[in-house]
């Protein structure tokens, strides 16, 4: 029965070895080094050494020879069966064999037994797995950032499974897929490859198609103006589905890096927005002045410039706009103040200043008794020339602005508030 079983094992055996020569992207040094040490880790696991083995693998044809050399010693003195052989049975083989000589013959390995052929699978898929993590890991380490494009190949709740062109499995979390987007097996999807994984030598490949980097690969491509180096993209913020804005900066003054990107009539960014599942994507010019950029990301709100108090430090900027800028600069779900706030990297806080009646405001040029007049020129200077003007806007703003100590705006505003009995408080509130 053993002997049966040991001879059953042999076509399982070739056959396993066929299909991974045939299915297995390794190379063929890589192949034949793989199975020559699959073979002798078993050899010296059942001897204790094959130092005295030859292995020869021929993955072209599937098969293997393994050859043994022993030493011929005297007749009844064989101490190790495996590496010396009897004068007597030498000569059985070959008469002219004598006494020290090598003899090398040719072993079928299936005659170790079942256990060594089992030992040998295990080995070879050990390894062979070991192979496949790292060929996976070393092709896809370097593409960080790089777009793919492959295959869904199973949706399942939390992520979705891709296969590459060469059957390599990549992973697309849901939380790196586009809300709202849906995909079923054998969808073509394209994802920039998000980050590689190789937690105890096995790589993981997470894609993604929400990373700012998506959008910056999908306009290199669309705009050659940006692949030339002309354009470049200094900064992008996104909220995946919905809105991106995208700031870039042109090197050739001839160049419009906006018109560049977006192209005649959106033509270069109509196949992005689709791509991104209806995306609407604003492109602006960026700049280094950290308020006229602000000014910018809010659009399509007209903002003054002189309206913007930052805080260099603290990477916050307070916007004053009049009532009808503020919805406009925020944005539906406050959408538009947030990528200007990604976009930036300031933390923006917007107010709105409620109007007055001007038939009762009064020039500040009628307080010139008690006012001196250098401050209220100060105060002119950044657009207040009434007295409910100065009441109504935010001390921060007279103080930063008009570059006043706060005991004269205090002063300043104690005086107005004198002339109109019925005002209580400036009236700015926060949008």
């Amino acid at each position: 029965m053993a002997a049966r079983k040991t001879v059953d094992e042999t076509p399982n055996m070739i056959e396993t070895f066929k299909e991974f020569k045939d299915t297995k992207n390794i190379d063929r040094t890589t192949l034949v080094s793989v199975l020559e040490e699959s073979f002798r880790n078993v050899i010296a696991k059942m001897f204790g050494s094959d130092e005295n083995y030859d292995v020869i693998v021929n993955p072209d044809k599937g098969d293997f020879e393994i050859y043994r050399s022993r030493v011929v010693v005297p007749n009844g003195e064989v101490e190790d069966e495996n590496k010396e052989i009897s004068l007597k049975d030498a000569q059985a083989i070959e008469p002219d064999y004598e006494v020290g000589e090598d003899v090398t013959e040719s072993v079928d390995f299936t005659k170790f037994g079942r256990r060594a052929i089992l030992n040998l699978r295990q080995t070879l898929a050990s390894k062979i797995l070991e192979l496949e993590h790292d060929s996976l890991y070393n092709k896809y380490k370097d593409r960080v950032g790089t777009v793919i494009s492959g295959e869904v190949y199973q949706a399942f709740k939390r992520e979705l499974l891709i296969i590459d062109d060469e059957n390599n499995e990549l992973i697309l979390p849901k939380s790196e897929q586009i809300p709202d987007e849906s995909h079923k097996k054998g969808d073509t999807i394209r994802a920039v490859i998000h980050r590689v994984d190789n937690e105890n030598n096995n790589p993981k490949i997470i894609l993604s198609r929400t990373s700012p980097v998506f959008l910056q690969r999908l306009l290199e491509a669309e705009v050659p103006e940006i692949n030339d180096g002309l354009i470049s993209i200094r900064k992008i913020a996104r909220m995946p589905g919905d809105r991106a804005k995208v700031a870039v900066e042109s090197y050739d003054d001839r160049i419009d890096p906006v018109g560049a990107c977006v192209g005649m009539k959106g033509s270069r960014v109509h196949g992005i927005v689709r791509e991104l599942h209806n995306e609407n994507i604003d492109v602006i010019h960026y700049t280094s002045n950290i308020k006229l950029f602000i000014q910018r990301a809010l659009a399509p709100a007209n903002i003054d410039n002189d309206c913007i108090v930052l805080d260099t430090e603290a990477h916050k900027a307070q916007v004053y706009l009049q009532p009808d800028q503020v919805s406009l600069a925020i944005g539906k779900s406050g959408v538009n103040i947030k990528l200007a706030s990604m976009l930036t990297e300031y933390t923006i806080d917007v107010y709105r200043i409620k109007g007055e009646e001007e038939e009762e405001d009064v020039d500040l040029n009628q307080f010139s008794n008690e006012i001196d007049g250098w401050v209220i020129d100060a105060i002119k200077r950044i657009g207040l020339d009434t007295a409910k003007k100065v009441i109504k806007a935010p001390r921060e703003l007279l103080i930063g602005k008009a570059d006043l100590e706060e005991e004269t705006v205090d002063e300043v505003i104690r005086i107005l508030k004198s002339e109109f009995e019925n005002d209580n408080e400036t009236e700015v509130e926060n949008a």
